[in-house]
């Protein structure tokens, strides 16, 4: 694309970085901002250079947060003694969007995949393991994508939790194998949620 205006051609460029936006549609948003006021803009700008200043990952569960706790393990009405064990932060806004989990949650960073050299190291698993030893942990669900790495870091969680005391359930088959969990429909997920099963019975059909 040729621009007339180089400041034009650079806002388009820094649009275009974000993950599912092209040329033709960073154009579009770069052109509806110069339609706004000047103090929309500026207030869009700040808001969006505030929240990457100042935001946080929750020292608990590492979800996105304002201040040290995120609002989900600061809830006093959320059942505390139940983690759900996610593998990044858009499963958990899938999860609470579905309304059906009283939880917390738990986000690994994502899920051992010797391919792609991801291994348990290079996710949050000894944190969670902390915290299951040092909270009265109950249940804990997991909810990764029903894919050969989400078992594979089922599999080696759950083997590190042997001999302890917490019922250790997956979310139901609800979600086809290979998919992502983020992208599956409310109804499908909220239903997984509430008839998640044990994980030995899902490690082992």
């Amino acid at each position: 694309m040729q621009f007339s205006s180089a400041l034009l051609a650079s806002a388009v460029n820094e649009f275009s970085r974000l993950p599912g936006i092209g040329k033709k549609t960073a154009l579009r948003l770069v052109l509806h901002l110069l339609k706004q006021d000047p103090a929309q803009v500026d207030q869009f700008s700040e808001t969006i250079a505030r929240m990457r200043r100042e935001i946080r990952f929750c020292k608990r569960c590492f979800n996105v947060a304002d201040g040290d706790l995120c609002t989900i393990c600061s809830d006093s009405f959320r059942q505390q003694h139940m983690i759900c064990v996610v593998e990044n932060i858009r499963d958990v806004i899938a999860i609470e969007s579905t309304q059906q989990f009283n939880g917390t949650y738990f986000v690994l960073g994502g899920v051992i995949s010797p391919l792609d050299g991801v291994g348990p190291d290079q996710l949050n698993i000894d944190a969670l393991l902390s915290r299951i030893s040092q909270e009265a942990t109950e249940e804990l669900v997991f909810a990764l994508s029903p894919n050969i790495q989400g078992d594979t870091t089922i599999y080696y969680i759950q083997k590190k939790l042997s001999g302890r005391d917490i019922r250790i359930t997956t979310i139901a088959r609800g979600i086809a194998f290979g998919g992502e969990l983020e992208y599956a429909d409310e109804l499908t997920l909220g239903r997984s949620l509430q008839n998640r099963m044990p994980v030995e019975k899902y490690m082992n059909r």
